[in-house]
């Protein structure tokens, strides 16, 4: 049977009144000065992320509220907005003790555990900025992240700190302290560490918190390019206008919702949207600290009666590939929305939400540098599968192109394909990133953001993902370097020369596949392979290591010296190789 291209939406289909019911009048009415309006602000003047996600809700009617609910081995753990206060409060404490303060950089390494969002929230309180970390990523990637953004403190775990942190401790001149986070509820006693519950035990529940103003940096999170290292874009207080309105407006979010985004605190979207947003809104956010399982996940969401759910197209391919009788256990009356992000969501996953959750996936579109979430598909808007949606009231989106003289104007034409480009201005737009102001420069041209992302919008408005305007890897919803990983095998000292792509897959998006030189006395080998498979995994973790590798004599370059990724993306998927003008000549 044939589906409709377009799923239209009745009042059936809502069942709440939807914070944007009309999108035209919204738009037209909205400015930016509404959503701050809609924030408290600091006691004598100033913005900070903390004060409007748990002081002004702790003092009020809602500090009994549950603020996030964590799901473990062990019986649920409910936190109220009131304790979320005095814990945040205490481990602001915990920093000033330890000399840290204002500006000065905190890393988070670790699952999903309630001292991740003490520390994070508590360090804003503090004026600290926080700079999270994934925590599959390996050695190498921590450590390039935590000097690149000279941080001072590191919360993590004892098993994550043995296991990833302790023989390169040597190499990070600037960590000063490392507070470890008890995952058995047991005192650590570990050699170069402070034991974090200890500290939290001896910290007073009272805390002023430390002026920050609109413009302050309050996070810094690192994102990969093709080329060179990491780069950490900064993001300030005020994006909390941004992460307010989107969490109304994008997510839908209502005082009595049950909140659960999938998102790990790592990436952004799990700190923008698993920690932020909900607790701008007072609702109840759940954490499940296990990884993925299907039949775990339905449960969760039949018992925990979720009702506005936010996960990655990666997570529902393998929930679908799991099969809808899993999902037919269990029934969801509470559930009303369901929203995806980090890589496009293909049509397919849109219909399956529809016929297997009774709920259509509401895609939506942003990115690191966004800060929060730009385009999207609303709970009252129909929905064209395939597409990322509209623009959000304050977003003003358009397709660019360049002319001959690099100088960029919007495109009139629907249908026309070009590169992404917002409107600058929004409050958390990046605001530089760290020590690279030169590149950052390039993401502007006049008054637009330049996305690198490669789209079309059709005459309703509607933008449609083409694909990436550079070599990033998208895998699983995380942007992956190229360079990264090809410095990583580059280590090994078999390795010539590697040059890595983005290979398609039916479940992550992309898995990363590396092509590799050998130098002279090495043989290509299938025991050689998975050595360096291994290296790899060793040195960038899990998540960042290339799933494949093959052998070449030589990798295509430019006369430049540059490898031709498009080159073998293009062989590996047997697509035209384009134009090879540049190619040196073998």
């Amino acid at each position: 049977m044939e589906r409709p291209a377009i799923i239209r939406k009745t009042a059936a289909d809502l069942r709440v009144p939807p914070n944007l019911a009309d999108y035209a009048a919204t738009r037209q009415a909205f400015g930016w000065n509404v959503a701050q309006a809609e924030l408290a602000g600091l006691p004598g003047g100033g913005l900070n992320i903390a004060h409007e996600a748990v002081e002004r809700h702790a003092h009020g009617a809602r500090s009994d509220h549950v603020a996030f609910r964590f799901l473990g081995e062990m019986a649920p753990q409910d936190v109220s907005y009131g304790e979320l206060s005095r814990l945040t409060n205490r481990f602001a404490n915990v920093l000033r003790s330890l000399g840290v303060g204002k500006g000065e950089r905190l890393f988070v390494l670790s699952g999903r555990i309630p001292a991740l969002y003490i520390a994070v929230l508590g360090s804003f309180k503090n004026g600290t900025v926080v700079s999270p970390l994934f925590s599959a990523f390996g050695p190498e990637p921590i450590a390039t992240r935590l000097n690149l953004g000279e941080g001072a403190v590191l919360v993590t775990t004892e098993l994550l700190y043995r296991r990833k942190v302790e023989k390169i401790r040597g190499e990070l001149p600037t960590l000063r302290h490392v507070l470890l986070a008890s995952e058995d509820g047991q005192p650590t006693d570990v050699p170069g560490t402070l034991d974090l519950a200890t500290l939290m035990a001896a910290a007073s529940d009272d805390f002023a918190i430390v002026p920050t103003a609109a413009e302050d940096m309050s996070l810094l999170h690192f994102t990969s390019g093709t080329t060179g290292t990491p780069k950490g874009a900064i993001h300030v207080h005020g994006a909390v206008a941004t992460h307010w309105s989107t969490g109304k407006y994008a997510l839908d979010l209502h005082a009595e919702d049950i909140y659960w985004c999938t998102a790990d605190p790592g990436w952004v979207t799990g700190t923008s949207y698993g920690i932020i947003a909900p607790l701008l809104h007072g609702v109840t956010s759940i954490v499940d600290a296990a990884e993925f399982d299907a039949e775990r996940w339905y449960r969760i969401l039949a018992e925990e009666k979720v009702s506005v759910w936010y996960t990655a197209p990666t997570a529902i391919r393998m929930l679908m590939k799991a099969g809808a009788e899993i999902a037919r256990k269990h029934t969801y009356p509470h559930l009303r929305f369901i929203a995806s992000v980090g890589e496009p969501l293909n049509p397919e996953a849109v219909w399956w939400g529809k016929e297997v959750l009774g709920l259509p996936i509401h895609d939506n579109w942003w990115q690191t540098e966004t800060g929060g979430i730009m385009i999207a598909n609303t709970p009252a808007f129909d929905i064209k599968p395939g597409s990322m949606g509209r623009p959000l009231p304050g977003i003003e989106a358009a397709i660019v192109k360049k002319d001959a003289e690099g100088k960029v104007s919007p495109v009139d034409t629907a249908d026309t394909e070009g590169e992404l480009a917002l409107k600058a201005g929004w409050p958390s737009m990046l605001r530089g990133y760290l020590h690279n102001e030169e590149r950052y420069k390039k993401c502007f041209a006049g008054d637009w953001y330049l996305s690198g992302d490669l789209a079309k919008r059709d005459a309703d408005g509607y933008f449609w993902f083409v694909g990436r305007a550079d070599d990033v890897i998208k895998s699983a919803g995380h942007l992956i370097g190229p360079f990264e990983v090809e410095s990583a095998l580059m280590e090994h000292p078999a390795v010539a020369e590697a040059g890595v792509i983005g290979k398609p897959d039916e479940t992550v998006g992309e898995v990363v596949k590396a092509f590799v030189s050998l130098k002279k006395g090495f043989e290509a080998s299938d025991a050689l392979r998975l050595e360096l498979l291994g290296h790899a995994r060793k040195k960038l973790g899990a998540a960042v290591a290339p799933k494949e590798i093959d052998f070449l004599p030589t990798l295509p370059r430019t006369r430049s010296g540059k490898i031709m990724r498009r080159l073998l993306k293009a062989r590996e998927l047997g697509l035209p190789e384009g134009d090879t003008s540049t190619l040196e000549s073998s």
